[in-house]
């Protein structure tokens, strides 16, 4: 019988992860590299849930754990260096997959490298299924068919309040240092293309918030759906008021990438936060997330603006994995090859499954 899968069990997310299928009532094959932590988090959860060792170091173990009919949840991050061993064993297997990176590169990777063999093979890669980028896309989406035909570009904002430094795990913070020396991207004029340290100010109840541009998911998944739309533009509000200061920065990027020995360092300083790094803190009552996506017509004017509302980014992505696992195994998802949230499930039953964790639309 298909089964959920899910790869990187024991890590701060896949633990959560793991939590929130079994509280769906989901018995998922837990799969990571160590089996005496996958045999405690198994006993933890009940006891009884399979499990299997796999390593990315070893990928014929992570094609082992996968069949036809599959949903595979990769938790294993960063996702460029050690995302590639679940990808091929999805496809080879012509599984569902899920994974919760927020890395532009490997999700421009999937977009443009993986997805048409994931076509041909019947897998659907529905990469970036979390707090990045779940909500923007809904949120655009939701303010696209609110603006109508007349729409020709959405800006979408991501925003966090309360704690977000603490609560961010160790593979967050090696996955944003992997990412700081990657080229970003926007969409404009109908094509993807270089982005470097573009900012805006979104209005978020009734406060001024600063973004940083990023390249997400939304730039490969909104276009297609939307005819008219010649501009995507997404923003990262995390910094504060630090945001303009690190869009200077991130204009010279590209110089500093080239400079010798600086992405083995990087490299090396992100291992050393995996090894020492430990996981994020427990969640806090204060901790809340919002989403803006406005749209706008081709003189500037703004169409319509929707807003989402939601609590801690790490216990939404846990939720909205384990609702997109149990909906895809019982379901399917409506296509192959690589797909956006709302391609995988439509755009009403993905309001729903966001609601239900938690991240709810005010307008």
């Amino acid at each position: 019988m298909p089964r959920i899968v899910l790869f990187g069990a024991t890590g701060f997310t896949g633990r959560l992860t793991a939590e929130a299928l079994v509280a769906r009532g989901a018995r998922p094959l837990l799969a990571g590299r160590d089996q005496t932590r996958l045999t405690a988090l198994a006993d933890a959860l009940g006891g009884g849930l399979p499990i299997a060792v796999a390593d990315v170091g070893r990928p014929e173990s992570v094609r082992r754990i996968v069949a036809p009919g599959d949903v595979l949840i990769s938790t294993v991050g960063p996702f460029v260096r050690w995302g590639e061993a679940a990808i091929a064993a999805a496809t080879e297997a012509g599984a569902v997959y899920f994974d919760t990176t927020g890395e532009p590169t490997f999700v421009k990777r999937i977009f443009q490298r993986h997805g048409p063999a994931a076509a041909a093979r019947g897998a659907a890669l529905v990469t970036a299924f979390g707090y990045d980028y779940v909500p923007g896309n809904l949120a655009a989406a939701l303010a696209l068919r609110k603006a109508g035909p007349g729409a020709v570009r959405v800006d979408v904002g991501y925003f966090v309040e309360g704690g977000t430094a603490r609560r961010a795990s160790a593979g967050t913070r090696a996955s944003a240092l992997g990412m700081v020396l990657e080229p970003m991207y926007g969409f404009r004029e109908g094509r993807i293309v270089p982005e470097h340290g573009r900012t805006r100010k979104f209005l978020v109840d009734g406060r001024v918030r600063h973004g940083l541009s990023i390249g997400a998911s939304e730039h490969f998944t909104l276009p297609p759906a939307h005819a008219g739309l010649r501009e995507v533009n997404v923003y990262l509000g995390w910094l504060g008021g630090l945001t303009r200061v690190a869009g200077v920065l991130a204009k010279a990027t590209p110089v500093i990438a080239a400079l010798p020995g600086v992405r083995r360092a990087t490299e090396a300083l992100a291992d050393r936060v995996l090894r020492t790094g430990g996981a994020g803190a427990p969640a806090g009552a204060g901790m809340s997330s919002s989403v803006v996506a406005e749209a706008y017509d081709a003189g500037g004017r703004r169409l319509a603006v929707v807003h989402l509302t939601g609590g801690d980014p790490y216990e939404f992505t846990a939720g909205v994995l384990a609702w997109a696992a149990t909906t895809a195994l019982a379901e399917g998802v409506r296509g192959t090859g690589a797909l956006g949230p709302v391609d995988a499930f439509g755009l009403d039953a993905l309001t729903r499954g966001c609601a239900e964790v938690g991240m709810t639309v005010r307008g």
